[in-house]
């Protein structure tokens, strides 16, 4: 369910980050309100908010549902709808015992892949029939972006039937060739688990999951991936190595090894990425690591030899796979962004050091 927007200041801060064209807006108690421009936080031109100001907008916002379960636990996510900033997605969270908010907006409209910066094998991966494709990467990365792009090329592609499971719903996709059906935790369905269950009983050829985090979602997702459906998923870790590793790593005994196969056998594709700070600081440039699941990953995934995958990344360009600190170093080579980004941002700098010598 989309609240509506009923708080006069609240609504004048919205319009502003459109004239900013920010991507969140924090309201602190203490602080003016803060915008994030490329990245980066800017303080608006105001005196700063007062505790009774933050807490007023944000009873505003909240219906008693939504009140009764942010005085719970503390902590809440949903979606608004304004009529000059769109869809925007709040998260309520307290400090000093008073609730503080920040606002992502969503945009309009979804970004061709030139835009975003993504690589072409990317396509490919949203084309397959089956199996798991993996988004990854710290928060404020793109990964919902990079999700919401590929729902909508398979959208634009496919006669099929397209369900996600997200918390929360950030951008509404209409049918285009496919039917779409948008699930909101808490709103439609009361947990990712539960929905990821349930929606394989839903006849969907494709799920998308906003996030997998514990063993029961990253066991259905994988079981879903080895039935048929295409299941693209979000996960919060740095690299592609990471995400293998953190998969496994929550399973202990015969159910690992039971997992590592499956793993091996249903996975097709896994993209850790960042967003950076662009050369003259007018934007943000996305950096990414793209691992494609060929016969040497499934071996390597099989024997549980992950240390190996960075070598098999920097072998398996001509495969479309792409290692973090190459793309760093392609992405300064282009004066995208600057020689010192590309260094504090590489695994190993060295390499980079040593390439621009």
């Amino acid at each position: 369910m989309v609240a509506p927007m009923n708080s006069e200041k609240l609504n004048r801060l919205l319009a502003a980050a459109k004239d900013f064209d920010a991507s969140d807006l924090h309201l602190i108690a203490g602080v003016p309100p803060a915008y994030r421009v490329n990245g980066e936080i800017v303080l608006a031109d105001a005196d700063a908010l007062t505790e009774t100001e933050v807490s007023a907008m944000a009873d505003a916002l909240l219906n008693e549902q939504q009140r009764k379960k942010f005085d719970q636990e503390w902590e809440l996510c949903i979606s608004l709808l304004h009529s000059v900033a769109g869809r925007v997605r709040a998260t309520f969270y307290r400090r000093n015992s008073h609730p503080e908010m920040s606002f992502r907006f969503c945009g309009e409209r979804i970004a061709t892949r030139e835009e975003l910066g993504l690589p072409d094998k990317i396509d490919e991966l949203a084309r397959k029939p089956n199996g798991l494709v993996l988004i990854t990467g710290p928060t404020g990365a793109g990964k919902t972006t990079t999700l919401n792009y590929l729902v909508d090329l398979i959208n634009c592609e496919r006669r099929c039937k397209v369900v996600t499971i997200e918390d929360p719903i950030e951008f509404v996709h209409p049918n285009k060739r496919a039917i779409v059906v948008q699930q909101e935790v808490l709103t439609d369905v009361r947990s990712f688990n539960r929905a990821l269950v349930h929606v394989l009983r839903q006849d969907p050829d494709v799920i998308v999951v906003g996030e997998i985090r514990d063993y029961e979602a990253i066991s259905t997702a994988l079981t879903a991936a080895e039935t048929g459906h295409l299941v693209l998923a979000t996960m919060h870790s740095p690299n592609v190595s990471h995400a293998l590793e953190r998969i496994i790593g929550v399973f202990e005994g015969s159910a690992q090894r039971q997992i590592i196969l499956q793993l091996a056998n249903a996975l097709q594709g896994i993209m850790a990425q960042d967003l950076l700070p662009a050369a003259d600081r007018s934007r943000r440039v996305l950096a990414y690591e793209l691992l494609v699941a060929n016969g040497a990953v499934r071996n390597l995934i099989r024997e549980n030899q992950l240390h190996q995958l960075e070598n098999t990344l920097q072998m398996g360009r001509k495969d479309g796979m792409m290692l973090m600190d190459n793309c760093l170093y392609d992405l300064y080579c282009q004066c995208q962004i600057s020689y010192d980004t590309a260094v504090s941002r590489a695994r190993h700098p060295d390499r980079i050091i040593r390439q621009t010598a």
